[in-house]
């Protein structure tokens, strides 16, 4: 007669049980990893298209302002930049995206628990005149930064910080409330 082979019901237990510590020990980390990667995800995407502005305002020598926008249409005032952004060509120079105005790049809200708090100058928008300095409606240098952070407190936030002359800078390890 010919011997069966197979798992007994012990091992089968003590497999599982391993596989469960190490599910309990591998998940908060892979949690982390996501949060971490999301946050560089919208910094990356933020500076994008503030870079795109910078670019499109030398070429075309025109204003090119970013502006917080919910519906990737209208300019808006209201809550933060994680409700999404638009990029566009301001010929008027109001920082409005109006009649007129040229529709460069939408950058629909961001996903997840993800934060932007604009301070300072760029609370609203960002603009660039034709030489790539970041410019103010009425004509003064802008300047303000940008803090990411998510659902986490600690030191997990990044901070995009925009000089007069347009160039954007990131610092890593900002404490979120």
């Amino acid at each position: 007669m010919a011997q069966q082979r197979g798992f007994t019901l012990i091992e089968l237990i003590i497999t599982l049980v391993v596989a469960g510590v190490l599910l309990a020990v591998a998940i908060p980390g892979f949690t982390e990893m996501i949060k971490n990667n999301r946050l560089a995800t919208a910094a990356n995407a933020f500076v994008t298209s503030a870079n795109i502005a910078r670019s499109e305002a030398i070429k075309r020598g025109v204003r090119v302002t970013v502006c917080k926008s919910a519906d990737g249409v209208n300019c808006t005032t209201s809550n933060d930049w994680e409700q999404g952004w638009i990029v566009f060509a301001d010929l008027d120079n109001n920082a409005t995206f109006d009649a007129g105005d040229t529709l460069i790049r939408v950058h629909e809200g961001l996903p997840g628990t993800v934060t932007m708090k604009g301070g300072g100058n760029v609370a609203d928008y960002l603009s660039f005149v034709g030489t790539g300095q970041s410019q103010l409606t009425n004509g003064s240098a802008q300047s303000g930064t940008v803090s990411l952070c998510d659902d986490r407190s600690g030191d997990f936030g990044k901070d995009l910080a925009m000089s007069a002359t347009g160039r954007i800078s990131l610092t890593t390890k900002v404490t979120c409330p």
